[in-house]
């Protein structure tokens, strides 16, 4: 039977005590039943004795210690999952925004999900196409990856994320089993009606299931939104078998949450002030990303997060470059050469991507134009300097013709705007155009048979 309490002792900003409690759980889920007969959520957050420290998750206002009772439910936050959810919009603890009717659960589930046995992983090894050339180019993302897109502020991640929900793709027979979990913590009114109109003009939506936290939303419902996320990512994957690829937008604002929630609850700070368990919360999201042996689902995550100050060292981007499998990283030079996505690829990094290209999965030539475009580049960029420098008179014909190479590799290879969807092929024959602005002698990371195949053709054509 649930008890009611009307024992509450203290409210102090979001976190309120309530004493003399009996059988009650850490991150069991509660009702505050109000005077006005209003019913507010809250969270126990720590549990001293027969004391509960509990977590609102709305405001403070209105609560009358004397008369509000409070009842705990006997389990943790869940989820109403079933497959109606795609093509729905909800907010950040799972209600419906959308205007439509509420989900009929198939299950309930807890969001904190379980954790998987690393035995049970698969390893990733299936090539996504995100439509994207400096992703699926030179980082390719692979089936169970989690590989994260660094920002800063003021950078067009809003319009990448969005590009990249709308155009991925699994490759193959299991093309229609594909599906987008997106999830929006602590964003504006103004991004989240930019996302919620650019997935139905699109027809994105169909495919997809939205999670909207707004930033004038409770802190702690921040904390719950990529939670929701990836539980229905979980059932999609691993009770439907479908491929879901879930993008959170902005990890920053998860971790400013939860340093906001530590401080309310005057925990010892860690660095910057976030708390000392930030890497493990962190692995606790990423973490759930994967492949299952015996499961024909996979889970494939991009967080995107601005960098604070632009400084890769702040303990949010370097705690998850350590839990991820590389980042895609967002140049603001290139913003201002007005190069679209400004996709910085040199520092960029996928370390699953040799397990995702090659024959069969993309083509054969891919690994070998791929190191072969980011040496030409890598040099190109160094002539260019050389040349701001110098002049051109210092520099031979050839290390010309590589300084022409990386203007024309940003322009056309890099730069291909938000609305451009290129498949793999369209993006390794791009390649092949701008490798052909070098002499072929110079070509010295691709094997002979495919320089006579793609190099040789062009060439004979012309």
């Amino acid at each position: 039977m649930i008890k009611e309490y009307r024992t509450i002792s203290e409210v102090v900003g979001p976190l309120m005590l309530v004493r003399d409690v009996e059988d009650v759980t850490y991150d069991e889920l509660g009702e505050i039943l109000l005077p006005s007969g209003e019913v507010r959520l809250c969270k126990v957050l720590e549990i001293d004795g027969h004391n509960a420290l509990v977590q609102l998750f709305e405001a403070s206002t209105g609560i009358n210690l004397k008369e509000s009772t409070v009842r705990f439910l006997g389990h943790g936050t869940e989820l109403a999952v079933s497959k109606d959810m795609l093509g729905r919009v909800f907010d950040g603890m799972g209600r419906p925004t959308d205007g439509g009717p509420a989900i009929i659960p198939d299950k309930m589930l807890d969001i904190n999900g379980l954790p998987m046995n690393p035995a049970a992983r698969d390893y990733p090894a299936e090539f996504i196409q995100t439509g994207v050339s400096a992703i699926d180019g030179l980082n390719t993302l692979v089936r169970g990856q989690k590989l994260p897109i660094f920002s800063a502020s003021g950078l067009p991640h809003a319009d990448l994320a969005a590009q990249i929900a709308r155009q991925a793709k699994v490759i193959g027979s299991d093309a229609g089993n594909f599906a987008v979990v997106f999830a929006a913590i602590g964003i504006t009114y103004e991004e989240a009606e930019f996302f919620a109109s650019d997935f139905r003009r699109t027809g994105a939506i169909d495919r997809t299931v939205m999670f909207m936290n707004l930033a004038n939303d409770p802190a702690v419902e921040r904390i719950a939104t990529p939670r929701m996320a990836l539980t229905a990512a979980e059932y999609l994957a691993f009770d439907l078998g479908m491929h879901v690829l879930v993008i959170m937008t902005d990890i920053t604002n998860y971790a400013e949450a939860l340093r906001e929630i530590s401080a309310a609850k005057k925990e010892v700070p860690g660095r910057r002030g976030y708390p000392g368990y930030l890497y493990t919360d962190l692995a606790t999201l990423y973490e759930r990303a994967g492949r299952k042996k015996g499961s024909a689902g996979s889970i494939t995550m991009i967080p995107i997060l601005t960098m604070p100050e632009e400084d890769k060292t702040h303990p949010i981007p370097d705690l998850t470059g350590y839990i991820t499998e590389g980042q895609i990283i967002l140049s603001r030079d290139l913003y201002r050469k007005a190069i679209q996505p400004p996709i910085d690829v040199l520092p960029s990094l996928s370390r699953l991507k040799d397990k995702g290209i090659g024959k069969g999965k993309t083509r054969e030539d891919h690994a070998d134009t791929m190191n072969q475009l980011f040496a030409a580049y890598a040099k190109g960029k160094q002539n260019l300097e050389l040349v701001a420098i110098l002049g051109e008179s210092a520099l031979s014909e050839v290390d010309l013709k590589y300084a022409q190479f990386s203007q024309e590799f940003e322009k056309r290879y890099v730069s291909q705007g938000y609305d451009t969807d290129r498949s793999i092929e369209e993006t390794l024959d791009l390649g092949w155009d701008l490798l052909r602005l070098l002499p072929r002698a110079e070509l010295k990371r691709i094997k002979d048979q495919y320089l006579d195949k793609y190099y040789g053709e062009a060439a004979d054509a012309e």
